[in-house]
């Protein structure tokens, strides 16, 4: 099992001058870096590649960001943005050194109402065409896509492991994978240890965040269930840190951080990551 940090935590946008964090990633311990890629055209993968090799990290896995305007559940234009930008993250990732595309790929983060089961039903076969397109795509490139449910203020669409299985088994792809995320699963799973059982084999991206989106270990999650459970299905996968500060403005307002939950973000980092490690004797 390996540990990384998500770009998020210290950089938004990621651009070609976030590789100013990797020497203090690898300082700290970290074996490999997600990389959030808010646009494409913000980096220079070779660049990114290089910067990482001579910090001796890796990028495992790229972390996509599915914000207004790119939704596979959208209007017309919509589909067709989200498509394009998924693409590019799966042509991206090789060069970057990742095998794994992430995050909530489906939908625009952010969208969350109630619509009748006939619309949900439309909603759902459109996103499923699509993911079927890309894991074609993703495929060819030997890159696999993981979806992340997310809590029910952030989408109405997959919030639950449950829900993310159904939507695996209606594309029936073997470059479909499942992301859990402890702070979503706090706020959504009964037992967040029985998801990741559910997602056995399938679970290939734990993110680590407080149940305040602080510090993994200084919160009420239950992590000594998550690390057994992780244990039981022979978990080969990674486990990232994705928390947030109010430094970061883009993504604080994003994910409604009001308030400074923890005294740094590079305590978030170190302690974090030292917590978990404990955890994985």
């Amino acid at each position: 099992m390996k540990f990384g940090i998500n770009t998020y935590l210290f950089s938004s946008p990621f651009t070609n001058e976030s590789i100013r964090f990797f020497p203090k990633f690898k300082e700290w311990g970290f074996d490999f870096v997600e990389i959030a890629i808010e646009d494409p055209a913000n980096i220079d993968p070779g660049v990114i590649r290089n910067a990482l090799d001579e910090n001796g990290l890796e990028c495992r896995s790229v972390c996509a960001a599915t914000g207004p305007g790119r939704d596979l559940r959208g209007n017309r234009k919509e589909q067709v943005v989200s498509m394009e930008y998924i693409k590019k993250l799966i042509d991206i990732a090789p060069i970057l050194g990742s095998s794994l595309v992430a995050g909530p790929i489906y939908s625009a983060v952010g969208r969350a109402e109630l619509v009748s089961e006939e619309e949900h039903h439309k909603q759902w076969l459109t996103v499923v065409k699509h993911l079927k397109t890309l894991c074609i795509d993703a495929e060819k490139q030997n890159v696999r896509l993981a979806i992340e449910p997310l809590n029910r203020y952030e989408t109405d669409f997959i919030n639950t492991c449950d829900q993310a299985l159904n939507l695996l088994r209606d594309v029936d792809s073997e470059s479909l994978y499942i992301h859990l995320d402890a702070f979503h699963m706090n706020l959504e799973e009964k037992d967040p240890a029985l998801a990741i059982l559910k997602a056995g084999k399938k679970l290939a991206l734990l993110h680590a965040s407080g149940s305040d989106r602080g510090t993994p270990g200084g919160d009420q999650i239950n992590w000594e269930r998550i690390f057994v459970a992780l244990d039981k299905i022979d978990y080969q996968g990674d486990i990232v840190i994705e928390s947030f500060t109010p430094d970061v403005k883009i993504i604080a307002k994003a994910a409604s951080i009001w308030r400074k939950i923890e005294p740094s973000k590079e305590s978030i980092a170190i302690d974090g990551l030292k917590f978990l490690k404990s955890l994985n004797l």
